[in-house]
């Protein structure tokens, strides 16, 4: 399966479970919105942050959402690797895979 189609079906579920849960939905976007907007980092930087700990949790989808996320940011390419080799120095071999994982969810993305 594509990174495309990953980044559509994990759309798809979380579209699903928000309207099976709609209050703990509404509290985790707010939450979200909290944590996004305002204070001394910019976006960018908290979506790098979010992308490090998608991989050391080995999350896939979580790391979908954040490559594009980083992406709408107008992070480039190398900041990405940068990030990337931080990850694989904090988690070593495990997130050297989900750090390719991500570096290939990029490269797809960005066409």
């Amino acid at each position: 399966m594509s990174w495309t189609e990953k980044l559509t079906q994990t759309r798809a579920g979380l579209r699903t479970l928000n309207a099976a849960i709609p209050d703990t939905a509404k509290g985790f976007g707010a939450l979200s919105k909290a944590a996004k907007d305002g204070g001394a980092l910019d976006l960018k930087t908290k979506e790098f942050v979010a992308l490090g700990i998608a991989i050391a949790d080995r999350c896939e989808p979580c790391i979908t959402l954040h490559v594009e996320a980083l992406r709408k940011t107008g992070a480039s390419r190398e900041e990405l690797a940068d990030v990337l080799s931080m990850c694989i120095q904090m988690g070593g071999g495990p997130s050297m895979m989900y750090a390719a994982k991500a570096l290939e969810c990029w490269d797809e993305l960005a066409g």
